[in-house]
This record gives C-alpha cells, structure tokens and sequence, in this order.
C-alpha cells in the first residue's frame, strides 16, 4: 500500500515530533528528514540488493536487482543463487506474482512473521519514505560514517511488532542497508549497491 498525501503530511508531522519537534533538531535527524522528502519527490529507483532472510531454522540468501515504481510496481529478478537465478517477483498493490522462463505463478509469505523476502523489499522502501521514525543518528559501519534511522508502528512498543532500521549515505543519500525485524528478531537484512533515484 502506497501512502497519500495526507497520511504523508501525518507521517511527516509525527517524524518531526519523534525528533524533537521542528526546532532545535539535531543534524542527523534533519539529514533524515531531508532525504524522507527526497525519496517522496521521486518516481522510484533502482538497485542491486543482497538479501537474507533468516526463519530461525533457515536462512536463504539472495542477489537481486530491484526496479521500484513509487505508486507503482516493484520488479524484483533474482540474480543469485544461481538454482533460482532468473525467476521475476512482481508486485502491485500488495499482491505478488511469480514469473519464470514463461510463467507465472501466485506466492504469499514463506513464514508465520508474514514477511517473504520478495515482499520485504517494498516495505522497506515505503518505511524508507514515510514510516514513523522512532530514532535517528549517525553512526560508524566498517569504518564509514552512515546515518542510521529506526522505524516502527506508531502505537508499538520497542521490541513489538513490526520495526524497521535504515542505514543511508551522509553525502549521496542512498540507501546502503535495511533490516525489517519482528517482536526484535530481524528476519530481513538487505545490502544495497548502486541505488539510484528516478
């Protein structure tokens, strides 16, 4: 489900209040909000993405080059493994569908967190730009300096329901990491290079 533009006007008055309100920020939570409203002013953007998935007793990990249409369709093509390599996730309005070397089957979500890995990737993206940002700050991975914004449902607890963390580049505002986490256990990690706006 892609966000309208009042609930975007909600989403954004409830970002600035859980930073602090729109005096007196600091620069990391302006950094997030500034690239917020540059991911909304774009038509979608594009990726490669290295995906783990981790179901406790499973843990699948995949390439994927990603094309995401803001309130549009999301294409997803797995790259890698290379037993799955080729099969087409599609994604619309919520519904997913399956192609591969000519057809195309229904899918649903793999486990009882209800995310699938496919499925995972919009909602990375939709809490990338318009999910309530819980916190945000800069902080240091492999020696890079990135900022880091945590997402989660308005009304949850930390540690409860759906949550979300983002990591971005300070300088070029792309999107590097995400990791989408169920009662504080990540079952997403995602990887991003070459992540391009449209």
């Amino acid at each position: 489900m892609r966000l309208r533009m009042g609930v975007l006007t909600i989403s954004l008055c409830l970002a600035l209040t859980a930073c602090g309100g729109g005096a007196g920020i600091s620069p990391a939570e302006q950094l997030a909000l500034d690239i917020r409203g540059e991911l909304l002013e774009t038509a979608g953007c594009t990726a490669q993405l290295e995906l783990t998935a981790d179901y406790g007793q499973r843990v699948y990990t995949y390439g994927i080059d990603l094309s995401w249409q803001r309130e549009g369709e999301t294409v997803l093509t797995i790259t890698a493994p290379e037993n799955v390599a080729g099969i087409t996730a599609r994604i619309l309005e919520g519904e997913t569908a399956l192609e591969y070397d000519g057809m195309r089957v229904e899918t649903g979500p793999l486990d009882g967190s209800g995310m699938s890995p496919v499925d995972a990737v919009p909602v990375l993206l939709d809490y990338a730009e318009g999910g309530y940002i819980a916190a945000c700050g800069m902080e240091t991975v492999d020696e890079r300096e990135v900022l880091r914004v945590d997402c989660r449902e308005p009304e949850a607890a930390a540690g409860e329901g759906r949550a979300c963390s983002l990591w971005f580049d300070p300088s070029t505002h792309a999107l590097l990491r995400g990791e989408l986490s169920q009662d504080g256990f990540t079952v997403i990690q995602c990887e991003f290079s070459n992540f391009q706006t449209q």
